[in-house]
């Protein structure tokens, strides 16, 4: 009550074996309606590309931070994750008086949280930092896959299919893979 500016955010890229984790952070103004924002999982990439622009355009404020696949290896997933979404927090150039976060409460932000269980689905602001912060990553993926062609980035984002661990026996991990995750 009474916050002039609420913040969504959320992570994607916890699960993948390589790449980066990214977390993206959205104050979208209070009466702004976008058709078909949604948990970015259940859109199609050509419509999370589209929503992401449209997204970026009405936004207050937006920002979007990352921790690499070296990160994760040394701190683990869940700490790089926080890390991620304080990164993102901290590029925003209005700070909010109250963030909402899909299901975790943020470890050394001084801003008050609001954890939503499911958030990416039930809060369009969550929703919406969702399809940016996976817009960006796969963006990212895709120029991973043109220098790691044989694992096949561009399909799979890094995600463990039975093509990308077929590669990962053939050739062994890369450079950008968590060794972490696929030891």
């Amino acid at each position: 009550k009474g916050a002039k500016y609420i913040a969504g955010i959320d992570e994607v890229g916890r699960g993948p074996l390589a790449g980066p984790v990214y977390a993206s952070v959205v104050i979208m103004p209070k009466d702004c309606i976008i058709e078909g924002v949604n948990d970015s999982k259940k859109l199609s990439p050509s419509k999370r590309k589209e929503l992401s622009e449209i997204i970026k355009a009405k936004a207050i404020d937006y920002a979007t931070g990352w921790c690499d696949e070296n990160t994760i290896d040394k701190i683990n997933i869940l700490n790089a994750t926080y890390e991620a979404m304080r990164c993102a927090v901290s590029k925003l150039r209005i700070k909010p008086q109250v963030i909402l976060v899909d299901a975790v409460r943020i470890p050394k932000i001084d801003i008050f949280q609001v954890p939503i269980i499911k958030g990416d689905a039930l809060s369009f602001s969550i929703a919406s930092a969702s399809i940016i912060a996976k817009v960006e990553r796969d963006e990212y993926m895709d120029k991973l896959h043109e220098r790691y062609p044989e694992y096949n980035f561009a399909s799979n984002k890094g995600y463990g299919t039975s093509e990308h661990m077929d590669a990962i026996r053939k050739y062994g991990p890369c450079p950008a893979h968590r060794k972490s995750f696929i030891s």
